[in-house]
C-alpha cells in the first residue's frame, strides 16, 4: 500500500497513515513512477511508525529524550542496492493520541541545511532501528524466546534421547549468558536502559512484542516472506525468491537453512521412521507440552503451534530451534561492533528535536561546518551512554576462545550411532562448499551489498568451519556461526 497505512486502532489512535506521498519521491526514482515501482517489488519500508507510537508519550518524559517514530521508504536501484527516498518522522498529538500524529517528511539533500537536515533525519530514523535491534531483533527473537526450549529439553527428554543429542550443543552456556543478563543488562536501570531509549520502558515494549511473536514465523523462509524482501516459490529448494537479490544475510541465510533442515531431517529419520513412532513417543511428546503450555504459556492458545505429530513437524520445529541457536544469533549479535561501534553511524538516543527555521540550532546548521557538526553530536547518544553503549557491544561481539562452532561438537563421542555420525559429516561437507561460496560471492564486485561503500564483506554467517579452536578464533573477527547462545 501506498501511502504506507497503519495498524494502531484507529478508536484510539485516530488516522496514522503515512503523510509520504508521490510527490515528495517521484523526482528521485530514477524514472520510475511510484505505480511502476510497487508493480516492480522496487519499493521497501523500514516501519517503526507503529512499534513505537504507543510509547512516545512515556518515553518522551524521560530525562534526556526526544524521540521520533519513523518510517523510512528505500528504492531499490538497478545495481541492487537501496537508497533512501524519504523519512518521515512523527509526533504523537499534542491534544492527545486520539487525534493521531503529527508528522513531517525529510527528503535527500546534498548541499546547504537541507543536507544537515537530511543527516539529522537519519540520525532519528537510526535511533528507532538500533533500539529495535537490541531489544527484539537480539534480546527477545533469540535470547529469551530459546530459553524455554533449554528448560523443557533438560527437565523432559533424557540425556540419551536422540532429540537431546541432536540440540543439547545448542543450548551450551544460554541459561548462563541469560541470568547474566538479568543481572547486568535488561534489568532496571541496567545498562540497556542506560544505554537505548526507551529506558525503563524497554522490557515493558519487549513484552508487547512478544504477545505478536509466533515460532512457525521464526523459519527464515518464513520470516522473509512476512517481511516483504521474498516471494514464496515452490521451484526453489527453498521454496522462496528474493526480491531484493543482493541481500547477503537472506542469500547466505538461506543455503544455512536448508543445510541445517537437511541434516535434521537426515538424523530425525534414523530414529523416526514414521509417524506412528513419534507419536508413541512420550518423552517428546511431554517435551512438546511444555515447550508450548509453561515455556511459552502466555501464547499456549496460539492455532499456529505445531501439533507435533508428524515427523515433519519434529523436523522443522528442531531446525527453527537451531537456527534461531545458532545463524539467527549470529547475525545479529557479532556484528554489533563492527556495524554499530561509530555511534555517529548508529546512535542509541536522539535528546533534542529537529531545528526549525528561526531558532538558534537552525541557523547553526546553516552555517555549517563545525557549528553543524555540534548540533548532530548534542542531538545523538550522550557521551557517557556511548561510552557504555560501545563497551557493551564490543564485549557482546568478541567470540570466546572455546566457542564451538556449526558443524563442529566438542565431543566426539556424542553418539556411537554410525548413521547418524554420517549424517552429521555430511552436514560438515555441506558447511565447507556453502563457505567457500560465500567468500566467492565476498570476491563478486558485481554484489556491491556484499562489502557496502565502506568495503567490509559480510561474513557474519560464513560457518567459520575452518580451524578455529582456542585463540584463532577468539575476539573480533566478525565471522562464524557458533552452535549456541552463548554471549
Amino acid at each position: 500500500n501506498f501511502p504506507a497505512k497503519s495498524t494502531l486502532d484507529p478508536n484510539v489512535y485516530g488516522d496514522h497513515t503515512s503523510k509520504i506521498t508521490e510527490a515528495h519521491i517521484k523526482h528521485n526514482m530514477e524514472g520510475l513512477t511510484v505505480q511502476n515501482a510497487l508493480k516492480g517489488n522496487r519499493l521497501f519500508i523500514l516501519d517503526h511508525h507503529d512499534h513505537f507510537m504507543p510509547f512516545l508519550d512515556k518515553i518522551n518524559k524521560l530525562d534526556g529524550n526526544f524521540i521520533y517514530a519513523s518510517r523510512t521508504i528505500l528504492l531499490l536501484k538497478d545495481d541492487g542496492t537501496l537508497k533512501p527516498l524519504a523519512i518521515e518522522l512523527s509526533l504523537p498529538h499534542p491534544d492527545g493520541q486520539q487525534h493521531g500524529a503529527v508528522s513531517k517528511v525529510y527528503t535527500p539533500a546534498n548541499t546547504g541545511v537541507e543536507s544537515q537536515i537530511w543527516q539529522l533525519a537519519k540520525a532519528y530514523a537510526s535511533v528507532n532501528d538500533s533500539a529495535w535491534h537490541q531489544l527484539i531483533s537480539h534480546w527477545l527473537n533469540t535470547h529469551a524466546v530459546i530459553e524455554p526450549f533449554v528448560i523443557a529439553t533438560n527437565r523432559q527428554l533424557s540425556v540419551v534421547h536422540p532429540v537431546h543429542k541432536l540440540l543439547s550443543p545448542h543450548y551450551r552456556d544460554t541459561m548462563n549468558i541469560n541470568a547474566l543478563a538479568r543481572q547486568t543488562l535488561i534489568n532496571a536501570d541496567g545498562i540497556f536502559e542506560k544505554t537505548v531509549f526507551p529506558g525503563k520502558y524497554a522490557l515493558e515494549m519487549s513484552s508487547v512484542v512478544y504477545k505478536n511473536w509466533k515460532f512457525t514465523e521464526q523459519a527464515l523462509p518464513v520470516d522473509l516472506v512476512k517481511r516483504g524482501v521474498a516471494v514464496p516459490d515452490p521451484t526453489s529448494p527453498y521454496n522462496v525468491r528474493l526480491l531484493i537479490k543482493d541481500y547477503p544475510y537472506a542469500v547466505d541465510g538461506l543455503v544455512i537453512w536448508w543445510a541445517i533442515e537437511r541434516w535434521v531431517g537426515e538424523y530425525l529419520a534414523i530414529y523416526y521412521p514414521n509417524d506412528g513412532v513419534l507419536r508413541g513417543d512420550e518423552e517428546l511428546q511431554a517435551w512438546w507440552k511444555e515447550v508450548r503450555e509453561v515455556g511459552h504459556g502466555d501464547l499456549k492458545d496460539q492455532d499456529w503451534w505445531p501439533k507435533m505429530d508428524t515427523v515433519q513437524e519434529l523436523t522443522r520445529a528442531c531446525t527453527i530451534i537451531i537456527w534461531i541457536a545458532s545463524a539467527l544469533h549470529a547475525a545479529v549479535n557479532f556484528g554489533q561492533y563492527p556495524y554499530a561501534g561509530f555511534l555517529p553511524n548508529r546512535p542509541t538516543v536522539s535528546r533534542r528535536p529537529m531545528p526549525e527555521p528561526g531558532t538558534e540550532e537552525y541557523a547553526k546548521l546553516e552555517r555549517g561546518g563545525d557549528e553543524a557538526d555540534l548540533v548532530f553530536i548534542h542531538t545523538i547518544t550522550s557521551q557517557f551512554q556511548t561510552i557504555l553503549g560501545i563497551s557493551l557491544i564490543e564485549i557482546l561481539s568478541k567470540h570466546s576462545s572455546d566457542e564451538v562452532y556449526l558443524g563442529q561438537r566438542d565431543t566426539p563421542e556424542w553418539t556411537s550411532d554410525a548413521k547418524a555420525l554420517d549424517a552429521f559429516k555430511r552436514f560438515g561437507s555441506r558447511l565447507v562448499d556453502i563457505e567457500n561460496r560465500i567468500k566467492d560471492m565476498n570476491g563478486n564486485s558485481a554484489l556491491k551489498n556484499r562489502n557496502g561503500p565502506v568495503k567490509m564483506p559480510y561474513m557474519l554467517l560464513y560457518p567459520n568451519t575452518s580451524d578455529v579452536t582456542k585463540e584463532k578464533g577468539q575476539g573480533l573477527t566478525a565471522m562464524g556461526i557458533p552452535n549456541s547462545i552463548s554471549i
